[in-house]
């Protein structure tokens, strides 16, 4: 099947199912089909409606196998940049959509989807730590070192602290990479602290309070939007067990259970997994302290059952990467664990950039 047929295909199969969940009548289906045909026998592509890209967006959380917050995919707030072509105009964009996002730390589910072939964004994440290779170790996040020495290569300098905000990054069709610092007032931070274990606070940790995906490829219909960063709010085993004591990146493990009392002489005594039940503690009881939204695993888990529930009974198939949707933090006491998904790859939804 040549690159015309085959992006009709998927542009056709999206618009019927679009427009059936849209009420659209058959006629107005046909027709927009029709349309888009002729759009891709002639020029090779087709342009979404407003109307398309805000359902198609919806619909690719909603198909996301990774995701296990999906029930609140209908609450999805898309906002068209796809006009956008200049520096400033893009840097205004990604700054709104960390701020709107944001909300003061009431976070709102966000979607910004820039031109499909025209703008790359190189952070992993909107806000994120940087890191750094010295002499005596790494200091910061070692999953954000490769962008730190391009933002350095850049003339970027950051203060070489554990937590230091990088830049965004991106590029405008054939111009250089440019990049331009976030303003403080911008980025939450939350300080971690735990309401019994006080050593903990000694630790002086922190994390920002809302993780904006940023080089992730979102597909709608055939079209792919490059640049498309998108967030929903932290679940606390993300914080507390993948960022801060996973020993690729923060590596806290060690330091929250002395900061506790714990025995780290032997794995029989079990530390680590105390370490990680008061650590995960820790940044709920945080950021709830701070007004900021957050999810445990647990409740997320009872979410998703009801997600379950409202897909089967508009007829939808459930589809999910089973070791993602589990919790890094007792698998076995969610509803998840227990279970097996299909993990086909539906449409509209989120590719990994290459």
């Amino acid at each position: 099947m040549d690159r015309k047929n085959k992006l009709l295909e998927a542009a056709s199969a999206f618009i019927k199912t679009c427009y059936q969940e849209l009420e659209k009548t058959p006629h107005e289906t046909k027709s927009r089909i029709e349309s888009i045909k002729m759009d891709i026998q002639s020029s090779g592509s087709y342009v979404h409606t407003k109307e398309e890209l805000d359902h198609g967006a919806k619909m690719a959380w909603r198909n996301s196998n990774r995701c296990i917050g999906r029930l609140f995919w209908a609450s999805l707030q898309v906002f068209d940049r796809r006009e956008d072509r200049t520096e400033e105009e893009v840097l205004k964009s990604l700054l709104f959509h960390i701020e709107y996002a944001t909300n003061n730390g009431r976070i709102r589910p966000v979607i910004s989807v820039f031109n499909e072939t025209n703008i790359i964004i190189y952070n992993h994440q909107l806000i994120r730590y940087a890191g750094y290779e010295t002499s005596n170790g790494i200091i910061g996040d070692p999953a954000a070192i490769e962008l730190t020495k391009k933002c350095e290569e850049m003339g970027w300098k950051g203060e070489g602290t554990n937590f230091d905000v990088l830049p965004l990054v991106f590029q405008i069709g054939n111009a250089p990479p440019v990049w331009h610092q976030i303003p403080n007032e911008l980025v939450k931070e939350i300080p971690i602290s735990h309401p019994d274990y006080k050593a903990i606070n000694k630790l002086n940790l922190k994390w920002y309070a809302v993780p904006i995906i940023s080089d992730m490829i979102l597909e709608i219909g055939g079209i792919h939007y490059q640049a498309a960063p998108f967030n929903g709010w932290y679940m606390g085993t993300e914080i507390g067990v993948s960022n801060l004591a996973d020993e690729k990146r923060y590596n806290l493990l060690k330091k929250t259970a002395a900061a506790i009392g714990l025995n780290t002489q032997r794995n029989s005594t079990l530390w680590k997994d105390r370490a990680l039940v008061e650590l995960t503690a820790a940044v709920l009881h945080s950021y709830r302290k701070e007004g900021v939204s957050i999810v445990d695993h647990h409740t997320a888990d009872a979410q998703f059952h009801t997600f379950e529930k409202t897909e089967a009974a508009n007829n939808r198939k459930v589809t999910g990467d089973w070791k993602w949707l589990i919790p890094p933090l007792s698998p076995s006491t969610t509803h998840v664990f227990h279970k097996s998904y299909d993990n086909t790859r539906l449409s509209p939804n989120f590719l990994k950039s290459p």
